[in-house]
C-alpha cells in the first residue's frame, strides 16, 4: 500500500512538474513574441522617421527648383528673340513647373499621412463645422458643376449633434471626402439630365449597437459609384483610380477619424453614387491625445 502511495505521489509530482514546464514554455514563447513585436515596431518607427526626414530633405531643394524655374521663365520673357523661338522654351519651363508642383503636392500628402496625429479635442457643434466647411467648399463644387447641399440634424426638437473632437482635423478628413466625391463626379463626364451632380453633407445623432451615442456625418454623391472590386481598396495608401491622384486622401481621412475613436463606413452602387459615413463617438477618443501616432 505504501509503495502504491509513493508511486502515486511520484506520478503526481511528474504531472505537476510537466504542467509547470508547459506554463513556463508558453510564457517564454509569449515573451519572445512580445519582444519580436517590440523590435518590429521600433524598426517601423525608425523607417517612418527616416522616410519623413527624407521627404523634408527632398521638399527643400524641390522648392528651389520651382523658384528657379519661375526666374528662368521671367528671364526668357525678356530675351530679344522671336516668339517662335520663345514659345518652345516657355512650354518646357511651364512643364517643369507643373511637375515640380505635382511632386510638391505628393510630398505634402505623404507628410500629412505619415505625420503624428495629435488631437486637441473640444465639445464641438457638428452643424457649425459642416456650415463652415460648406461655405469654404462651395466655390470648388461650383467650379466642377456640382450642387452642394447640407442637411443637418437638430430640427423639430431633436438635439444638435455635438461631439468631443478636434474640429480642424475632422474638417480636413471631411474635406478629403468631399474632394474625392466631387472629382469622381467630374471625372465621370457630363451628367445625365435626370441625375444632376449633387454633393450632400448630412449630420445625424445615432446610437451604436452597444448603446454608446455617436454622430454620423454622411458625404453623399450622385456620381458613378464604386465597383465592388475597388471598394475594398479605397483606403489603401497610394491606390487611386484617378489620373494624377496621390492615393493618400482617403487613407489620411480614415487615419484622422480613427484617431478620434471613430470610423468611416462606405456604401456604394455603380451608376447610383456613394455614401461615405463618418462615425464619431460623442465622448471623443478613449485615450489621451498624445497617444495617437
Amino acid at each position: 500500500m505504501l509503495q502504491g502511495m509513493l508511486i502515486g505521489f511520484g506520478i503526481g509530482v511528474l504531472v505537476a512538474s510537466g504542467a509547470v514546464w508547459l506554463v513556463l514554455r508558453r510564457q517564454s514563447r509569449r515573451a519572445r513574441a512580445a519582444e519580436r513585436r517590440a523590435r518590429a515596431a521600433e524598426r517601423m518607427a525608425e523607417i517612418g522617421a527616416m522616410t519623413s526626414g527624407l521627404a523634408h530633405e527632398i521638399k527643400n531643394p524641390l522648392s528651389t527648383v520651382g523658384l528657379n524655374a519661375q526666374l528662368l521663365l521671367e528671364g526668357i520673357s525678356e530675351l530679344p528673340i522671336d516668339d517662335a523661338e520663345r514659345k518652345p522654351l516657355v512650354n518646357r519651363i511651364n512643364s517643369l513647373r507643373r511637375e515640380t508642383d505635382r511632386l510638391g503636392g505628393i510630398l505634402q500628402d505623404f507628410l500629412q499621412y505619415a505625420g503624428q496625429v495629435r488631437l486637441d479635442p473640444h465639445p464641438t457643434n457638428l452643424n457649425d463645422t459642416i456650415s463652415e466647411l460648406g461655405d469654404f467648399f462651395m466655390p470648388e463644387a461650383e467650379r466642377h458643376g456640382v450642387r452642394l447641399r447640407t442637411d443637418v440634424a437638430g430640427g423639430n426638437g431633436s438635439p444638435t449633434p455635438v461631439a468631443n473632437i478636434d474640429a480642424k482635423l475632422v474638417k480636413q478628413a471631411l474635406l478629403n471626402l468631399m474632394l474625392n466625391a466631387t472629382q469622381a463626379m467630374a471625372a465621370a463626364g457630363a451628367p445625365e439630365s435626370a441625375r444632376p451632380r449633387e454633393l450632400i453633407v448630412r449630420t445625424e445623432n445615432r446610437r451604436e449597437a452597444d448603446g454608446h451615442p455617436t454622430v454620423h456625418v454622411h458625404v453623399i454623391d450622385t456620381g458613378p459609384g464604386i465597383a465592388p472590386e475597388t471598394l475594398g481598396k479605397m483606403f489603401t495608401p497610394y491606390f487611386t483610380t484617378r489620373a494624377g491622384g496621390s492615393g493618400l486622401g482617403l487613407p489620411t481621412a480614415r487615419r484622422l477619424i480613427e484617431a478620434h475613436g471613430g470610423r468611416i463606413d462606405v456604401w456604394s452602387e455603380p451608376g447610383k453614387g456613394s455614401d461615405f459615413c463618418v462615425v464619431l463617438p460623442v465622448a471623443g477618443p478613449a485615450t489621451s491625445p498624445e497617444s495617437h501616432s
